[in-house]
């Protein structure tokens, strides 16, 4: 892709000869003959940099009027490459220009070599720091990411291996992909390989969780605002639309995304064309879309909380995530490899699982799926010497087991009742503390909220 460069100039022989010599070097420009084109041109565009003039026809000579424009330039975005020129140069009006905002000063006549390479090494400059600012950014988002396990210890079951050769037929595509399935199944461990598997793998995969983000910070943290856009922007920010450029952009709990925002999600997903906050420069991101959900879209397309156009451009390939309970091959080698890790965190040797614990932990309902799964070892972990029994997992007497003890009666509850059953149970042990309750068994806040309301619980 061509560098877009701005030229502004009042003198339109100094503008024709910079433009015919930056085209013929591959680059795009535009050009602007005042301050208020100049401006109109920069808020509508991107360029890669501007190479302005300091003095137009309200002064002629101190260069007052083009530092206030860098000044107002720079205010905007403080990444863009900025060039000055002037015929009145001084070493004060340079000091100045940088002051305001400005990268590097040229003086005219200039000299072609050297104005080229001021131009290509403030390019270069402005890449390299927009590429540190995503970095810095990046790691916000994935410092307290666990580290995905590999298939042969998550994908032992049927169920998973049905699922996950279905995910190495579709990875390699661009293909938006939609994973469904209960909460804590392990549907961002399947988003790690499916971007490990596509041709995105060198670039970022940005993770956004929609259940948490707020109506009114929507598009601050999808798109990126501007510094000063509103009360609280004290710094430009970079949204998570930009930082998965060339990379995945994944969408968990989709079905949480704020109706009143839906429209304008749609119509990023569309083209991945949008504005930051505060902006009206039209930005583009290459990014691959996956989504996830716990929720029926369907349902939720006819009860009127998601739009149907918006369900149709996420679907072109769903991929079911089967609960833990049905990949019973899947447990014990998990728990496994936790315990494993957990360790060395703990600085705990010894710690081994008892025959007793690998039967409960086996036959164990999960109703929070892997989540709950990885609590319930850590826990654990946490609270034995060296053998993990079943007392200390707090599994043995649920009355979602399904070993041999359990009666004939309660192996014939809907999932519905063990559900509710297993909600009830969690607020009973931990006396009604919401916060501990939601944790416990993988779900967030409002998912758990969404819950209490389906089983008429408090």
């Amino acid at each position: 892709m061509k560098e877009h460069l701005l030229i502004a100039d009042d003198d339109p022989d100094v503008v024709s000869a910079l433009r015919y010599l930056l085209l013929t070097e591959g680059f795009d420009v535009t050009t602007a003959g005042s301050p208020q084109e100049l401006l109109e041109a920069t808020n509508t565009q991107r360029f890669s940099a501007i190479l302005m003039d300091l003095n137009y026809s309200k002064d002629t000579t101190s260069g007052q009027e083009g530092l206030q424009l860098i000044q107002q330039l720079h205010d905007r975005d403080a990444s863009l490459p900025i060039v000055a020129m002037t015929a009145w140069g001084s070493i004060d009006t340079a000091v100045k220009a940088m002051q305001a905002g400005a990268r590097d000063f040229v003086q005219k006549p200039w000299e072609n070599a050297r104005l080229l390479s001021i131009l290509a090494n403030q390019i270069r400059l402005a890449k390299a720091e927009q590429k540190t600012c995503k970095l810095s950014e990046e790691n916000k988002i994935l410092r307290n990411e666990l580290t995905p396990v590999g298939d042969d210890v998550f994908c032992r079951s049927a169920a998973m291996r049905e699922a996950m050769a279905k995910i190495e037929q579709v990875a390699r595509s661009d293909a938006s992909m939609l994973l469904t399935g209960e909460n804590g199944t392990g549907k961002s461990f399947l988003v790690n390989r499916i971007h490990e598997l596509s041709e995105r793998r060198e670039h970022p995969l940005i993770k956004v969780n929609m259940g948490t983000i707020t109506d009114t910070l929507f598009e601050s943290e999808m798109f990126g605002h501007l510094k000063g856009s509103f009360t609280d922007a004290h710094e430009t920010r970079i949204g998570r639309i930009e930082l998965a450029d060339g990379g995945t952009l994944f969408l968990d709990e989709i079905g949480n995304t704020p109706y009143s925002q839906q429209a304008k999600l749609l119509r990023v997903l569309e083209d991945y064309h949008y504005e930051k906050v505060g902006s009206s420069q039209t930005q583009v991101s290459d990014c691959r879309l996956i989504c996830a959900t716990n929720t029926n879209l369907e349902a939720a397309v006819s009860d009127g909380s998601f739009r149907k156009d918006l369900l149709y451009r996420i679907n072109t390939v769903v991929i079911e995530v089967p609960p833990l309970r049905n990949r019973k091959e899947d447990i014990l080698p998990f728990a496994e490899l936790l315990l494993e890790s957990l360790k060395r965190k703990y600085n705990k040797p010894n710690l081994i699982f008892s025959a007793a614990t690998r039967q409960a932990l086996q036959s164990y309902c999960w109703p929070g799926n892997v989540r709950e799964l990885v609590h319930v070892v850590e826990r654990s972990a946490i609270l034995a010497q060296d053998i993990i029994e079943p007392q200390v997992t707090g599994v043995a007497e649920s009355p979602d087991s399904q070993n041999d003890g359990v009666d004939s009666a309660r192996k014939e509850l809907t999932l519905e009742q063990i559900e509710k059953q297993a909600i009830q149970n969690r607020i009973h042990q931990h006396q009604g503390d919401s916060f501990r309750v939601a944790d416990s068994l993988g779900l967030s806040k409002s998912a758990f909220y969404r819950h209490l309301k389906k089983h008429g619980l408090k």
